[in-house]
């Protein structure tokens, strides 16, 4: 496992305003009426400024999902026993997850980090091993984690990075698992709002009436007990979060770092990106929201991070499912930008003088 990194936020760069500028002039010159193609015309600029190039193509993809298990499920917040994460991270390894299959789909690599299961893993090709702890303390009782702990979890994200970059990466999408992880992440939600869990707190993987009421119970009691300063993004991942979160802030972290565009999953995710805006505000130009989730805080979140998510498609799984769909818009808007005709090119009038 890598060390911190004191250097990391501060060589987080901003985006290419030259590229930015050729992509967007570029695609008022394409054979269609200007803005016609809409957010799609905005994220391939946006891409072009995260790679500084005006036409960027995206052909190298990765998907990054990070598992780690949680102490709260000890409150009754889950649907599922905690034995299921590693069972899940088997799956996804064997190719039979969904997450496999969108990535089969769009042709992206498939990286799963442990940051923090409670079990053992059998070494394979594509799981990295950088497990901070089996699994975090209960957040209804103490913190998750220290905060040493979680530099060691961003740093995880980073390492994900830095190898997926070295195979060659043009996009990366993140995704989680973890079974209960939708509380700490309400709880991360709700420590940087200010808002009443009742309000954020979701049916994760389908918890009853109960269920709900005990997971805002266990997000209330965290709060309680651990109060986290909403201006501490790193204490705030150590008093309430879990190692995935904090691994996959650093895989956005660390995809800024790369000037890869990441594309930001669901609920977990989302959280994640909480608290790397947080930790580097510079980093919130490299984020792509895949979609909005069902979970209930979910569209809090995106408000809180200005972002507005490409789909909307009732997707509450994770593992990275929204990512992969995102992906696949990302990259055919930046084939239109690269490879439409203008309309000089094509011999086609262009729109009459006022």
């Amino acid at each position: 496992m890598i060390p911190w990194d004191d250097t990391l936020l501060e060589r987080i760069e901003p985006l290419d305003a030259e590229a930015m500028r050729l992509a967007a002039a570029r695609q008022d010159s394409l054979t269609k009426p200007p803005g016609s193609m809409g957010r799609l015309e905005r994220v391939a600029t946006q891409v072009a400024g995260i790679a500084g190039h005006p036409r960027p193509a995206i052909g190298r993809k990765a998907i990054i999902t990070v598992a780690g298990d949680h102490g709260v499920v000890a409150e009754g917040v889950s649907a599922y026993p905690q034995a299921v994460t590693a069972q899940m991270v088997h799956n996804i390894l064997s190719g039979g997850a969904a997450i496999s299959v969108l990535a089969r789909h769009i042709g992206a690599r498939v990286l799963v980090v442990d940051a923090g299961v409670a079990a053992d893993l059998p070494a394979h090709p594509h799981l990295l091993s950088a497990r901070v702890a089996p699994g975090t303390a209960n957040i209804a009782l103490g913190p998750a984690m220290t905060r040493t702990q979680a530099q060691a979890a961003i740093m995880a994200g980073v390492e994900a990075v830095r190898r997926e970059r070295a195979l060659g990466l043009d996009i990366v999408g993140t995704g989680d698992m973890g079974i209960g992880n939708t509380t700490p992440s309400a709880a991360i939600c709700a420590a940087l709002t200010n808002v009443d869990p009742a309000a954020i707190c979701g049916r994760g993987a389908g918890v009853d009436d109960e269920g709900l009421q005990r997971k805002v119970g266990a997000v209330r009691r965290a709060l309680a007990i651990n109060a986290p300063n909403p201006q501490d993004a790193l204490g705030v991942l150590a008093a309430v979060g879990g190692f995935e979160i904090g691994a996959i802030a650093g895989v956005i972290l660390g995809a800024a770092v790369e000037r890869v565009p990441v594309v930001v999953d669901g609920f977990i995710s989302t959280a994640a990106a909480m608290i790397a805006v947080g930790l580097a505000p510079q980093c919130r130009p490299y984020l792509i929201a895949a979609h909005r989730s069902q979970e209930t805080g979910h569209r809090l979140m995106l408000d809180w991070l200005q972002i507005e998510p490409l789909l909307d498609l009732d997707l509450r799984l994770g593992e990275g499912t929204g990512a992969a769909l995102a992906i696949s818009l990302v990259e055919a808007a930046c084939k239109v930008l690269d490879e439409m005709a203008t309309f000089d090119q094509a011999g086609v009038s262009g729109r009459l003088a006022p």
